[in-house]
């Protein structure tokens, strides 16, 4: 699997889009402000960038390779909350002034990052206060697919909840360019079955039985920890809830 990285842009300004990853929304003096105070650093997959209850001391900006965000249940099980990618700011807790990490990131794959100590980067947003506006909006939106994705639970079951899922991975993956030869795209982040299912809160055979619904609809094909999407604009239309369907 190709290794998914930032992409380059132009010394010129231009304004964000609203899909840009932090780095990428940043124009050329900003990002080499932000190595000047960063410590560049790799992770092997399955290694935590941080974790759930710890000090927060210092933020990451992903370079390439993904990884997953994750928070403790009160039985001890591992929740799946989003996952995270090139360009992405994870460990963000520090910006916002909490004591404590409000969940783990830990690495999917190979992982090349910029780590920045707290100070440093509430220094480098003192310095370059329109970067502020990306943080929180980057908080923003994902306050706002934390909540599309609740109402999607409330809304949608089985087969339908795991499309809707697989579409917005898909909208991210092929952001950073993914295609196989026949013209699919490759999800990005290699999450297993349990991961899948524990982020749209199904068991492992609820997935493995949508997988299957998808499957022969000709939307998805599936490899180990592989899922590709064969038809992104069927995927969609595959999400949206029947006609005869009741709504409030």
């Amino acid at each position: 699997m190709t290794e998914p990285t930032i992409r380059p842009t132009s010394s010129a300004a231009r304004p964000p889009d609203p899909g840009d990853a932090f780095w990428d929304a940043l124009n050329t003096t900003e990002r080499a402000a932000l190595r000047a105070v960063a410590r560049p650093r790799r992770y092997a997959p399955r290694t935590p960038l941080c974790y759930q209850g710890d000090d927060s001391d210092h933020i990451i900006i992903i370079e390439s390779g993904w990884t997953k965000v994750t928070s403790a249940s009160e039985d001890g099980r591992e929740v799946v909350l989003a996952v995270r990618g090139p360009g992405d700011l994870v460990c963000e807790s520090a910006v916002l002034g909490r004591r404590e990490r409000s969940a783990t990131v830990t690495a999917l794959t190979p992982l090349r990052a910029l780590v920045v100590p707290a100070a440093r980067f509430t220094g480098f947003l003192d310095a370059h206060p329109g970067v502020w506006r990306l943080v929180s909006g980057t908080f923003v939106r994902r306050l706002d697919d934390a909540s599309r994705r609740l109402q999607a639970h409330v809304s949608a079951h089985g087969a339908r909840r795991l499309a809707i899922l697989l579409s917005d991975l898909a909208d991210l993956s092929a952001r950073h360019g993914a295609r196989d030869a026949g013209g699919g795209v490759p999800i990005g982040p290699p999450l297993s079955q349990e991961e899948l299912g524990s982020w749209m809160d199904a068991s492992r055979e609820t997935v493995a039985r949508a997988l299957g619904t998808l499957r022969a609809e000709g939307l998805v094909r599936t490899g180990r920890r592989k899922i590709v999407v064969m038809d992104r604009a069927g995927l969609r239309e595959f999400t949206r809830p029947p006609a005869d369907a009741f709504t409030l």
